[in-house]
Order: structure tokens, then C-alpha cells, then sequence
């Protein structure tokens, strides 16, 4: 498991009597692979949370799984419902369709067994925080209209950019 990176650890979770949250999540990665970065906005009860980080060397569908799990693990307590928006088809179509759920089921084998699933290491995360919710997602268009979807993009941008960035463990 990928551990936190240490600006996300040190602090406090969403305020947990929040039973709804939105999540506007982006991931970033130049070149691919390469460095790269994720942003994530959590909007619940009036309040709003930014987080990003990144990795030295990782892929752009690393980030944009990792930027959900990071804002699913500051959800709050179990139960919540969630909407999380994201511009990555990958992650949203790969959830919505049950592709995910029957890659775990195959032993992370895709194809009936032949090919191997791709980031299986975030899936597993992704798929048990998202046992733990009511969540929904929902695919916007990257770079459109949509602010906080910008936000997030920013972010990761930012992140990506950092000279300190950690080891992507699983990637590398």
C-alpha cells in the first residue's frame, strides 16, 4: 500500500458528522510516465479541503486513482454519501461498469484470465473505501467549465512540480 505522503497525514480529517460529501478529484503526470502529481477538493457541510502530492516517477491513471483515494480516506466515517467528479474516463467508467470489481474477482487478471490488470495495488484501496461509502461517480469534462475540476488540476500541476517528491513504491 502507498503510503501518505506526510502533508496529507498531518491533517485533520473532514469533520466526520458530514453524511455528505462531494469530491472533485484530477491527476497529472508530464511526461507519462514521469513525475506526477494529484489534486482533490472535498466539499461537505459547508466546509472545503484541498490535498495534493505527488510521486518522482509514476503514470497519469496512477495519479488519477490516487487522488480519489486519498479524498475517500478523508471522507469521514463510514456511511457517508459520496459524488465523487472526475475527468478521468479510466477511473469512472472502470468503477461505474464493474470492470474493477471483476478484475479483483479474476486475481486482477482482465480478459478472461489472459492480461494482467493494470494498478491493481490502487484498485484494492479504491474498491474498499468504496465499500465503506455510498458513492457515485461521475465523469465532467477536464478543462471545461467546471472550477473546482480546474482547482484540482492546478494542484496536481503543482504537486508534479515539486523537487522533494517521494517514490511511487509500487510503480518504481
Amino acid at each position: 500500500m502507498l503510503g501518505i505522503p506526510k502533508q496529507i497525514c498531518d491533517a485533520a480529517p473532514m469533520n466526520e458528522s458530514r453524511r455528505e460529501v462531494t469530491i472533485y478529484t484530477d491527476g497529472a503526470c508530464s511526461p507519462n510516465p514521469g513525475p506526477g502529481g494529484y489534486g482533490a477538493v472535498l466539499l461537505a457541510g459547508g466546509q472545503r479541503r484541498e490535498l495534493s502530492g505527488g510521486f518522482r516517477s509514476t503514470t497519469n491513471n496512477r495519479m488519477e486513482l490516487f487522488s480519489v483515494i486519498i479524498a475517500l480516506r478523508e471522507a469521514g466515517s463510514p456511511g457517508a454519501r459520496i459524488t465523487i467528479y472526475s475527468d478521468a474516463q479510466y477511473v469512472v467508467r472502470m468503477h461505474n461498469e464493474g470492470h474493477a470489481a471483476r478484475w479483483r474477482r479474476n486475481g486482477w487478471r482482465r480478459d478472461k484470465g489472459k492480461a494482467p490488470a493494470l494498478n491493481p495495488d490502487l484498485w484494492e484501496q479504491l474498491l474498499d473505501l468504496c465499500a465503506r461509502h455510498e458513492v457515485d461517480f461521475v465523469w465532467v469534462r477536464g478543462h471545461d467549465c467546471t472550477a473546482e475540476n480546474n482547482r484540482c488540476d492546478e494542484l496536481a500541476v503543482t504537486a508534479r512540480g515539486r523537487t522533494d517528491l517521494p517514490a511511487d513504491a509500487a510503480y518504481e
